[in-house]
C-alpha cells in the first residue's frame, strides 16, 4: 500500500513539474511558425542547438551550430542585445536552450515550431 501511494505521489509530482515547465517555457520563449521564422531570422542570431553530426547532415542556411551540450561554455558567442532564433530537430532542445539563456539574461528568445524536421526553407548540407 505504501508503494502505491508513493507511486501516485511521484506521478502527480512529475505531471505538475511538466505542466509548470511547459507554461514557464511559453512565457520566456516565443514559438514561431515557419513563415514568422523566415521573416525574422536574417536580422537575428540563428542558432542550431543540435549536435555537430546532425548539423553536418543539413541545417538552415546561415545558422551557427552551438549544441545544447556546449551552450553554457559558449555563451559569449551569443549577444544578449540581439534577438536569438533557436532550433533543434523537433523543438525540445531549443526549449531547454532558451531556459538556460533566459537565466543568463537573454530576453528576445524565439524558436521554430516543430523544429528542423518541419523546415521547408533553404538548407545547407556538408
Amino acid at each position: 500500500m505504501d508503494t502505491l501511494i508513493f507511486l501516485i505521489v511521484l506521478t502527480v509530482a512529475v505531471i505538475l513539474y511538466s505542466v509548470f515547465m511547459y507554461f514557464r517555457q511559453k512565457k520566456i520563449l516565443k514559438t514561431l511558425t515557419e513563415e514568422e521564422f523566415i521573416a525574422g531570422y536574417r536580422k537575428a542570431q540563428l542558432i542550431d542547438v543540435r549536435e555537430p553530426n546532425e548539423f553536418a547532415g543539413g541545417h538552415i542556411l546561415g545558422a551557427r551550430n552551438i549544441p545544447l551540450t556546449q551552450l553554457k561554455t559558449r555563451l559569449k558567442e551569443i549577444r544578449p542585445d540581439k534577438p536569438v532564433y533557436l532550433y533543434c530537430q523537433s523543438g525540445s532542445r531549443s526549449g531547454r536552450a532558451a531556459q538556460l539563456l533566459y537565466k543568463k539574461g537573454y530576453k528576445d528568445l524565439n524558436h521554430l515550431q516543430g523544429g528542423f524536421k518541419k523546415w521547408g526553407g533553404k538548407v545547407k548540407a556538408k
